[in-house]
């Protein structure tokens, strides 16, 4: 039986997937106690005797514990921003062309970044396929619930007595700094990053990431953009075509909270088409997209 470490545990995404798999019977976690949890020995300890181990850390502290980790045959999955262009790290988005294997293959693991994974996942297909240029200048607002902002934030928003200014959508991110920008350009394979216009509002877990681009000035059209990306990913994986709005006729960024899957859809005309992909922040925004690269590099069941 595979064992798994979370170092982190106690943060959203590190409890969130405690939670997908403190049930399994086909994996054995190990954990630490409240005073172990901080103690670097112990840490140390259980970072080289682990199968798999997840970082759910800040940066520094992810690019620490991979330093730690001397065990050749032990494989490291990094939540945080740290390794995600780093090219020793493999980028953890099994859907992506010759991806899978990789990832299967690797022992340092790259989970995607909540933005950039809706972002990737609907640019990526027109990437490569040719039908959008490499120097294309993009625009892409991605709205999330403040789930993402981990326990800080969930806790300023749902205080009984939270500043009037919450309860609108706010923007953040305004100097086009945003720490998921290297892996946008990056896995979308552009020559630039888009204008990236990071929304956070009042709801809990939920993400609906916007791409508008120009069909019939990339000489292209809408029906080739559709058919491109309800073909691109495999079946099986948790990338999925919808043709469909809401049966109201909007979109509703929380409308797949609570799932580790991924929908893209393409709405409006061969002039104006807005590529549009809604999934959960912490599911296959976060934490699902650890537990499923988690299970293609220890090659469990349903892998």
């Amino acid at each position: 039986m595979k064992t798994v470490f979370i170092d982190g545990s106690a943060g959203t995404t590190g409890l969130q997937i405690y939670e997908r798999l403190k049930s399994r019977t086909d994996l054995r976690l190990l954990t630490l106690s409240d005073t172990d949890r901080k103690d670097p020995a112990a840490r140390k300890a259980a970072l080289n005797a682990a199968d798999a181990s997840v970082l759910c850390l800040p940066d520094d502290a992810a690019r620490e514990a991979a330093a730690m980790t001397e065990n050749g045959g032990a494989v490291l999955i990094d939540a945080s921003t740290a390794h995600r262009t780093d090219p020793a790290w493999v980028y953890g988005m099994p859907e992506l062309p010759g991806q899978y294997a990789r990832i299967r293959d690797a022992k340092r693991i790259a989970n995607p970044g909540c933005h950039a994974s809706g972002f990737i996942a609907l640019i990526a297909p027109l990437r490569h396929a040719g039908l959008l240029p490499r120097d294309a200048m993009l625009t892409c607002c991605s709205l999330t619930g403040y789930s993402g902002g981990g326990k800080k934030m969930i806790a300023a928003y749902e205080a009984p007595d939270r500043p009037a200014a919450y309860e609108a959508p706010r923007v953040y991110g305004l100097t086009q700094a945003h720490k998921h920008l290297p892996e946008m350009q990056k896995y979308a394979d552009l020559d630039r990053a888009p204008v990236f216009i990071p929304t956070v509002a009042p709801f809990y877990a939920g993400m609906l990431t916007t791409v508008g681009i120009f069909p019939s000035a990339l000489g292209t059209t809408k029906q080739e953009i559709t058919e491109l990306l309800s073909s691109f990913y495999p079946a099986n994986g948790r990338i999925h075509y919808a043709a469909d709005a809401d049966p109201d006729g909007f979109l509703s960024a929380n409308a797949l909270a609570g799932r580790d899957d991924m929908q893209i859809s393409a709405f409006g005309t061969d002039d104006r088409l807005l590529l549009a992909a809604r999934f959960d922040n912490l599911g296959k925004g976060a934490s699902g997209a650890a537990v499923r690269n988690l299970e293609i590099v220890l090659q469990l069941d349903g892998a």
